[in-house]
């Protein structure tokens, strides 16, 4: 068995270091590019989501470098992605990539299947051991998200444009070649270091949370890199979702402390939605909610075209944006997205925010 999965952003060091803990081999998809959105989007229906593309193109890439079994999330709920899984591997069958699938259901509804299927790709492996690597990787997502955290804050303040990002990558590759969990400590401090080495100066930044769908999110290609080009335009940065917080909410059931949770997010949209539309519709809401009141200068959506959870956020959002004042911007992505679009409307969105912080100095 030749394990593989779907390429979302860093989540392949976590998933890679629990697999691997236990024992199981595992093909890492590439990172996705244009081909890889090419392909998924050549044997994609039409309306499907970029997601939904991307992953498949993943798929097929992987398969390329000797992959026969697919690891995905299941899901519930008024969202396509509870049966993107199973399309996605009729799709491959139908193209005669000989596959096997392996979807991993929610717990809060389907515990006993979740359980028989990671004993399924565990092998003969203890519960014990089991329970181990789920920790390492849950450990390596927690750090992970350290060092984007980090990121974020730095490239605004950066003296030398790329610094950050150089130093991201080898902290990032720190953290993903630490084999051991007992080693891992050792390999966050030195990755840490890294991250505190970068110059610096002191400047006034503006402050912009991205709220939306995961996958869009964590995925840069999805995103084009928006965390890059808005800390470069002088931006701080926090996502609404990271990988540790999801798989605390969806995993350990928020068990976890220290870290924010969608319950949050879900008592902050009460003003504008009170229910689970599906996906992160309702944590987009409470997003906002929540950079409004921690004194953000703006919020960002970004969703996939044709998502339905977020397009009813989308539509509820100009209601929020008014009451507030807080300045929102909505970005669409899927194969037609182009990077000089996106530049021009996030320069103009980061100068709104500017002049919004200026006439308010002038004000108080």
């Amino acid at each position: 068995m030749k394990v593989t999965f779907p390429h979302m952003g860093n989540l392949w060091i976590c998933l890679n270091a629990m697999l691997q803990y236990l024992g199981v081999e595992t093909v890492v998809p590439p990172p996705s590019t244009k081909k890889t959105l090419s392909l998924g989007s050549k044997h994609s229906p039409e309306f499907s989501c970029m997601p939904f593309k991307l992953n498949l193109g993943n798929f097929m890439e992987a398969s390329e470098l000797g992959a026969d079994t697919i690891i995905m999330a299941g899901g519930c709920g008024p969202c396509r992605f509870g049966y993107y899984a199973q399309v996605e591997h009729e799709i491959l069958c139908d193209l005669g990539y000989n596959y096997k699938l392996v979807v991993l259901e929610p717990p809060e509804k389907h515990i006993s299947q979740l359980l028989s299927r990671i004993k399924y790709i565990t092998g003969n492996r203890s519960w014990f051991e089991v329970i181990r690597g789920i920790r390492f990787g849950f450990a390596k997502s927690r750090a992970v998200d350290d060092l984007e955290i980090m990121a974020m804050k730095l490239r605004p303040r950066e003296k030398s444009p790329g610094h950050t990002d150089t130093a991201l990558t080898e902290a990032l590759k720190l953290i993903a070649e630490t084999r051991r969990p007992e080693h891992l400590q050792e390999s966050q401090n030195n990755s840490a270091e890294i991250m505190k080495s970068i110059p610096t100066e002191s400047r006034q930044v503006l402050k912009v949370g991205l709220v939306g769908e995961i996958y869009t999110l964590l995925e840069p290609f999805a995103n084009m890199d928006i965390e890059r080009k808005l800390g470069r335009l002088g931006v701080e940065v926090d996502r609404s979702i990271y990988l540790s917080q999801w798989v605390n909410d969806h995993l350990f059931m928020g068990l976890v402390k220290g870290l924010r949770s969608s319950s949050l997010y879900q008592r902050c949209s009460a003003p504008y939605l009170r229910h689970f539309v599906g996906g992160h519709g309702q944590e987009t809401l409470g997003g906002a909610v929540y950079y409004n009141n921690a004194g953000f200068d703006g919020v960002i959506q970004i969703l996939p075209f044709t998502c339905m959870p977020e397009i009813v956020a989308q539509s509820v959002l100009p209601s929020f944006s008014q009451d507030t004042g807080m300045p929102v911007m909505t970005l669409i992505v899927d194969e037609q997205s182009g990077e000089a679009g996106l530049m021009t409307r996030l320069e103009a969105f980061v100068d709104l925010l500017a002049e919004n912080r200026d006439r308010k100095k002038e004000l108080a």
